[in-house]
């Protein structure tokens, strides 16, 4: 509380007046971050027939919305996120920090050629790059297999971000060189090292990675809409699409659709923060 009054600059604030004010200014602060997610949360439990007329005191409670929303599949679709999420996010990291390692502690060659090439990918949109990969998901090279169609269509896409690889590497290149150093006294190799010295180092990383990963793999909608031939096939967030496009489907069955596509980024969030605020932390002192 103290820090947050210095950031506010609220520390020379003194005596009732000063106190009413911390109030007012806090609860202005809640309301302005917290009041958007509980509108979204009374209304998922009640009966909206103006989505311009959202309130934050409850009336009416119901599960009619979520009973709706389930009639609908927002549980298979639900169902459909998570695998892509959590296929996805784990190709992520054995990727970004299998590459991130072998730029960050080897060196060879065109290293630097290696990092701009990654690191160009980071600028083009998802739209110029929907029709080349929608004609590589159609016939991957080397297997010439199709994955459209299949949620392995949106789990290999997002297996290798240029982001989470560039934020191991620039991770792993602060890590003390006398770690590793000691370990090959001890005659370890370097799949020891790298599981044993390295990763264990790297946790906050991983958790700043955990987070960002799991947003940009959860929030993918021009990938699913490439790659789903069939309904069954949709993930949450292209399902919430087709159902604000479906003029039977109320407003409240939205926003309960809308919840559950939240709170998955929510939980995730909370568990990990601990370790993205080290890693946020650890960052902020090395630079």
């Amino acid at each position: 509380m103290r820090q947050l009054d210095t950031a506010l600059g609220l520390g020379a604030i003194r005596g009732p007046l000063g106190r009413i004010v911390k109030v007012a200014l806090y609860a202005l602060v809640v309301f302005v971050f917290a009041g958007p997610l509980l509108a979204l949360l009374v209304s998922a439990f009640g009966r909206v027939t103006d989505p311009t007329k959202l309130t934050l005191i409850p009336h009416d409670l119901t599960l009619d919305n979520f009973r709706t929303a389930f009639d609908q599949g927002v549980l298979r679709y639900l169902a459909n996120s998570l695998v892509v999420v959590g296929g996805g996010l784990l190709l992520q990291i054995a990727v970004s920090v299998t590459a991130a390692y072998a730029l960050a502690r080897k060196q060879f060659p065109g290293v630097r050629i290696v990092l701009f090439l990654i690191l160009s990918t980071m600028m083009l949109p998802e739209e110029i790059l929907a029709i080349p990969l929608s004609l590589v998901l159609a016939d991957v090279p080397v297997l010439h297999v199709n994955l459209i169609g299949s949620l392995a269509g949106m789990i290999v896409p997002v297996g290798a971000w240029a982001f989470a690889i560039l934020v191991m590497t620039e991770f792993m290149r602060d890590v003390p060189i006398e770690l590793e150093e000691a370990a090959r006294i001890d005659g370890a190799g370097d799949l020891r090292i790298f599981w044993s010295v390295i990763l264990p180092v790297c946790r906050p990383a991983l958790g700043v990675l955990g987070i960002f990963g799991f947003t940009m793999i959860w929030d993918q909608y021009i990938l699913p809409l490439l790659v789903a031939q069939d309904a069954k096939q949709f993930t949450l967030a292209l399902a919430l699409r087709s159902l604000r496009a479906d003029e039977q489907v109320g407003t409240g069955v939205l926003i309960a659709s809308a919840l559950l596509a939240l709170l998955p980024s929510v939980v995730v969030f909370l568990a990990l923060q601990r370790q993205f605020m080290r890693g946020l932390t650890s960052g902020a002192i090395k630079g």
